[in-house]
């Protein structure tokens, strides 16, 4: 039995690994557009825990999860094309029960989305 458990906690150690993953999504917009959905959503979902945020290299490093799926560690960047932007979420985990890089870009898209249907901000200046 001990020699069971010994080979079955190496074979769930060799497994995690392969689990985690780089997800990419291209926007049609720029990083400077971009990086303020990300970080509302990280701060106002009420989803993430916040380990760091680097404003200068547009990265952020979060954890979701709780007592029972256990806290699991993630992280964000984004990478400048020349007409768009890439935003890739390194996730420790996504299967059948947690799909963080999925539900952290479907957040950032209602955020994209929000903004879009808000009306324009109101000038202080009186028109002439």
């Amino acid at each position: 039995m001990r020699n069971f458990a010994v080979v079955l906690l190496l074979a769930f150690i060799s497994v995690v690994p392969l689990s985690a993953k780089t997800h990419k999504d291209v926007y049609p917009l720029s990083c400077a557009n971009l990086w303020p959905a990300v970080k509302d959503t990280l701060r106002n979902s009420g989803k993430y825990g916040i380990l760091g945020i680097d404003n200068n290299e547009m990265t952020a490093s979060f954890v979701i999860g709780g007592t029972l799926g256990g806290k699991r560690i993630n992280s964000v960047v984004l990478n400048g094309k020349p007409d768009s932007c890439e935003l890739q979420v390194q996730t420790a985990y996504s299967g059948l029960e947690h799909n963080d890089a999925g539900d952290f870009k479907k957040r950032v898209d209602a955020y994209l989305a929000q903004l879009q249907t808000a009306p324009p901000a109101k000038s202080d200046t009186p028109t002439k």
